[in-house]
């Protein structure tokens, strides 16, 4: 039986992804290669200055969107947050750590040459860049929408960064970043994370807990024919 296809939306500036990383986690282990998980980026924080003194005006700017990280972290006691998020460090934009990302994502491709012989999600360069990324981001208050922070990422999950450049500078990366937003315009995700399955028929959205998740793909587990509906 073919593995089933979890499409994973996410913007690296989001805590709810960067606490969920946890439960993709589990879902690898739990169900292993019987699913297939597809990272790509929707854009939540697209001029993150702007969002947040426009959402945030009213409830003390980024000091008040300071104390609203600081207080979801406290729910998720396995996720580490600066305490002046937001006020010792301001990233512009995520887009420019998403266009980081798909920059190493297509190199993955082309070293892989064939999908068979595509690495499992957690062994990505990809994957683990992306983690390193919301970590330099949450943990240590680092401006990841700063370039010369993807390169030294680059060097520790040993990606040669002169490739990220040229896969950038080609517009190749720009290019996969606007098909992953508008794959996420596609299937109407309203933020990060969302979960995708069953050709878009399953959406969760927001902070999911990983039994609902885990549920979610058992059921698709259980269809014997590709025709059947899901009684999720």
């Amino acid at each position: 039986m073919s593995p089933v296809r979890v499409s994973y939306f996410s913007d690296v500036l989001c805590i709810w992804a960067y606490a969920a990383q946890r439960r993709i986690e589990q879902l690898v282990r739990t169900f292993g290669d019987e699913i297939s998980i597809d990272a790509h980026f929707c854009s939540v924080f697209p001029d993150a200055w702007g969002k947040i003194e426009e959402k945030w005006k009213t409830r003390g700017g980024f000091e008040g969107f300071n104390a609203h990280i600081n207080e979801v972290a406290g729910k998720f006691p396995h996720i580490e947050v600066h305490e002046r998020l937001w006020l010792k460090t301001r990233p512009r934009t995520s887009a420019s750590g998403h266009m980081f990302l798909k920059a190493i994502e297509i190199i993955e491709r082309e070293e892989a040459g064939d999908e068979r012989a595509a690495k499992p999600y957690l062994d990505r360069n990809s994957t683990r860049a992306a983690w390193e990324l919301r970590c330099a981001f949450f943990a240590s208050a680092r401006d990841i929408s700063d370039w010369r922070v993807h390169k030294e990422i680059a060097g520790r999950v040993g990606v040669d960064y002169t490739r990220v450049e040229e896969k950038i500078l080609s517009s190749e990366a720009v290019a996969q970043l606007a098909s992953d937003y508008d794959l996420s315009n596609k299937h109407k995700v309203e933020g990060s994370p969302t979960f995708i399955m069953n050709d878009g028929r399953q959406k969760l959205f927001g902070n999911v807990g990983y039994r609902l998740i885990e549920a979610n793909v058992q059921e698709l587990l259980r269809a014997t024919r590709e025709d059947e509906a899901s009684w999720c």
